[in-house]
């Protein structure tokens, strides 16, 4: 019997996966917004976030990733303080290769947000909340050197309205009521090709704007083995990333799976300073490492191969800083999908 916290969704609305595409990569339906490459490149290693980097390597890394077959890179303004998207702009120099999309985000109130103290520092209106969104916008097309960008993301996490005075994050209400229409000019106008959310804060507020209209075109949902359905108990009552999938996948929203290796907890070990949650996070990962070493393969790549046959996942967004790790996500990608027996295996020892 399969287990019961395998993502069920229909087997109509499952992105479809193309195994013979140009370059070699798979291709998946990305939602409302035609294909797109199974893994894309994320900015957080490329901008310094997991660790120490040179900008020529990163620049490097984009290349190699474009070469390999990958077409969406996202970034960030929070990444390495811009400079992901310098690194863009450095890269491509405003001259996109045919079929490859950008997609950045915009961070309000989250406490990685550039914009915050604009926000903060006077009453709260529309004509400043639209004022922060555009002065955003506005320098991250500067630092990619690009004129519009293809996906932008609220980059905060959707809170309750009746939220804690310390709790960073979008109340739902503000999101609904004025960033949601914000983002939905911004593409009208053509600034942007389409919108979309990190889907992170208190679930059940996520799923509701995921089930309201508009739904946004894109979610970013955290997932990995540590945060399945096996690992957290997670259910309809209670909902977590599964569920978010699930949810996503139903209203045809494209989903990306970001921290497919829990920012390095998956891996063979941590080649950065981490904090107690980190640690903590590799300690809970010692099963899924037994269990990598005793099928062969390394944990990283089992991890980002559980990520890439989840069902409902479009694109698996990769957080590598340099070639060498490019490298190795993209052997986990070609290795293809994880029998199911395997994914039973990886379930049964996290749940334990």
């Amino acid at each position: 019997m399969r287990a019961h916290w395998r993502i069920v969704v229909p087997e109509r609305l499952r992105p479809a996966t193309r195994y013979t595409p140009v370059r070699g990569m798979q291709t998946r339906t990305f939602g409302r917004l035609g294909v797109v490459s199974a893994l894309s490149l994320g900015g957080g290693g490329i901008g310094g976030t997991w660790g120490p980097r040179t900008r020529d390597e990163s620049v490097a890394t984009v290349h190699d990733a474009v070469e390999a077959g990958i077409t969406l890179i996202d970034v960030a303004p929070a990444y390495g303080n811009g400079e992901a998207e310098v690194v863009i702009g450095e890269a491509f120099n405003g001259r996109l290769p045919a079929g490859i999309r950008i997609a950045t985000k915009v961070a309000l109130f989250a406490r990685w947000s550039r914009v915050r103290a604009m926000l903060t520092e006077r009453p709260l209106t529309t004509d400043g909340l639209n004022a922060a969104i555009e002065s955003s916008v506005s320098e991250s097309l500067a630092r990619l050197r690009i004129p519009r960008i293809d996906v932008l993301f609220v980059h905060d996490p959707l809170i309750q309205d009746d939220h804690s005075a310390a709790e960073f994050g979008l109340p739902s209400c503000l999101y609904r009521d004025v960033v949601r229409p914000l983002m939905a000019r911004l593409a009208d106008e053509g600034r942007i090709g389409a919108w979309g959310i990190s889907a992170t804060g208190d679930v059940p507020t996520v799923i509701a704007a995921l089930q309201d209209d508009p739904a946004p075109e894109v979610a970013q949902v955290e997932f990995n083995v540590l945060r399945s359905g096996a690992a957290t108990g997670s259910s309809a009552l209670r909902p977590g990333a599964t569920e978010l999938i699930a949810a996503a996948v139903l209203r045809d929203v494209a989903v990306m799976c970001i921290r497919p290796t829990e920012s390095g907890a998956l891996t063979d070990g941590f080649d950065r300073a981490v904090d107690d949650e980190a640690a903590a996070a590799f300690q809970r990962a010692e099963p899924f490492r037994q269990l990598a070493r005793e099928l062969g393969i390394p944990p990283a790549a089992l991890a980002h191969r559980y990520a890439l046959t989840l069902p409902g996942v479009a694109t698996v967004t990769l957080g590598v800083k340099n070639r060498v790790e490019l490298r190795d996500a993209l052997e986990a990608e070609a290795a293809g999908p994880l029998p199911d027996a395997i994914m039973d295996r990886i379930h049964a020892v996290i749940a334990a």
